[in-house]
């Protein structure tokens, strides 16, 4: 079964908690944690791992916290698993023989590659904001509702 690890699933969390609708630009690891239930120091270590491979930025100080490096648009699920958790991978067997006893006699590997090439190409395709879509808005902010006002009509004075 394909499965993302834990630490993607929560950096995906707090990718797609930064990217809502209203979100403030800086973020820290304690809010994202506590508003989805995520252990503090697990996740810490996956923004880490999210600034080291630059798709987070990481501000110092007292009202520090972690930003997106760039738009959601611009950040693929797979580059966020990759980072996590390194090449995306859908079985334990390479191109190499010398690593399989069955690499002469296997008639399923490059089908197999070719599968996973096709889930890599998804994942790709998929954005951070395509995952914050469906976020509620901030706390603290208001999603605008579109309003529609009609003329009222004009009445004379009789």
């Amino acid at each position: 079964m394909l499965r993302l690890s834990k630490k993607a699933d929560y950096a995906l969390i707090a990718l797609s908690y930064m990217a809502a609708p209203g979100q403030r630009r800086t973020v820290t690891a304690r809010e994202v944690a506590e508003h989805h239930a995520i252990p503090v120091e697990l996740l810490a270590k996956v923004l880490q791992r999210l600034v080291r491979s630059g798709v987070l930025t990481s501000i110092q100080g007292i009202r520090g916290g972690y930003q997106l490096a760039r738009t959601p648009g611009a950040i693929s699920v797979a580059e966020v698993v990759e980072a996590i958790d390194g090449p995306l991978m859908l079985t334990a067997c390479d191109d190499r023989a010398d690593n399989c006893e069955q690499y002469d006699k296997c008639s399923i590997r490059d089908p197999l590659h070719r599968i996973r090439e096709r889930i890599v190409t998804a994942l790709h395709e998929c954005s951070v904001a395509e995952l914050a879509e469906s976020q509620e808005p901030a706390p603290g902010t208001m999603r605008a509702i579109p309003l529609t006002v009609a003329p009222v009509p004009h009445r004379g004075h009789a």
